[in-house]
């Protein structure tokens, strides 16, 4: 089949991320970011000239958001993050958190700027082990004690959960945690080398593919949560079957824009911000303090030298992939980060995080 969707760069993203501070209070051993010790802060100027796009692509959509990012966005403390926030208009705020600054006072915070909350748990303490401060501790009971002031204050949260290993008996074991932690929307991510986190990530197709279809298999038994990769992925068979497979691919890429705190742009890829490479460079396509975002976006296409390179490979992907209209073509940073370049095709994160989904939901189907 020839898939029409993901031709080139949208000028205008569903989304924009904003780094408020390098700097975690987490030490993680599979986290990708490489500056996460240090305290670098956004400038209000910086919020600012971003917000002077997101503005008005906000006031000509239903839906945008502006999701914090780190390091650890609470890091940067509640009169910090609350000026960040203040130039934006007719967004909504997300934030993405390891839970273990929530008290009440940022519960107060939170509904006061009807900010949507996810957090980072990788399910029991067993399980959680790869989420440790910066001493080597266990993070979890502080990352539980967030969850349960969230849950006290009656604030809804998502839940985003690396698994490093699939096994048999993870999927239900992780399933049934998250219906008993409370939260509406659950994330998989299987986890990826990436960044600073060089540890491979080719756990053999079988075990990862008979994950996803346990774990379908679990939801299916008692789907009160939803959860993202399962959702599209039916999402997706069933526009197969009812003849509009290729319209479920946008018409063009989301440049998913991230705003380091020094103003750096980096497209498609929030994973690349904070790295150099001799032949790319720092990856980034302009700073909103020279240039508006809107600008940059415009010419996303030829804004930094490995973005045509990386197109070239979006383009291998539809030739060669029968995926592809499922998939889209590899992300950007996993591309670089397994291949050294972003004009290969299949990387283990396409394998671990599409292809054996797909494959681990049609699995389960058949089996019924």
């Amino acid at each position: 089949m020839s898939w029409n969707g993901m031709r080139g760069i949208s000028p205008i993203p569903g989304y924009v991320v904003l780094q408020p501070t390098t700097l975690c209070n987490l030490d993680c051993t599979y986290c990708y970011l490489p500056f996460r010790s240090r305290n670098d802060r956004m400038s209000p100027a910086t919020a600012a000239a971003v917000a002077a796009s997101v503005n008005e692509w906000a006031a000509r959509n239903d839906r945008f958001s502006v999701v914090w990012h780190g390091g650890e966005p609470l890091a940067a403390g509640r009169p910090a993050l609350a000026e960040l926030m203040a130039p934006f208009e007719g967004v909504e705020h997300h934030v993405q958190t390891n839970a273990t600054l929530i008290d009440d006072a940022w519960c107060e915070f939170f509904t006061e700027h009807q900010m949507h909350v996810s957090v980072s748990v990788d399910g029991p303490p067993d399980l959680n082990g790869e989420r440790i401060d910066r001493g080597g501790s266990p993070a979890y009971q502080r990352i539980l004690r967030g969850i349960e002031t969230l849950r006290r204050h009656e604030i809804p949260f998502s839940a985003l959960c690396v698994v490093g290993r699939p096994a048999p008996g993870l999927a239900t074991r992780l399933y049934d945690y998250f219906l008993d932690l409370g939260c509406d929307v659950l994330g998989i991510n299987i986890e990826e080398q990436e960044g600073v986190n060089a540890r491979a990530n080719d756990f053999g197709a079988a075990p990862v593919r008979a994950f996803w279809a346990e774990l379908v298999a679990a939801w299916r038994r008692d789907p009160r949560i939803h959860v993202r990769e399962i959702e599209w992925t039916l999402r997706y068979a069933g526009a197969v079957l009812s003849g509009g497979a290729d319209d479920v691919l946008p018409a063009a890429l989301d440049p998913i824009p991230t705003i380091a705190a020094d103003g750096r742009v980096f497209l498609l890829s929030p994973e690349l911000a904070g790295f150099t490479d001799a032949h790319y460079g720092d990856f980034s396509s302009g700073n909103v303090l020279e240039t508006s975002l809107a600008t940059i976006l415009a010419g996303a296409a030829g804004s930094a030298g490995w973005v045509p390179e990386y197109l070239r490979g979006v383009e291998a992907c539809r030739s060669t992939c029968p995926y592809f209209g499922f998939c889209g073509g590899a992300h950007a940073a996993n591309r670089y980060f397994e291949h050294g370049r972003f004009d290969g095709t299949e990387t283990n994160h396409c394998r671990n995080s599409k292809i054996c989904l797909l494959e681990g939901v049609l699995d389960h189907a058949g089996a019924r």
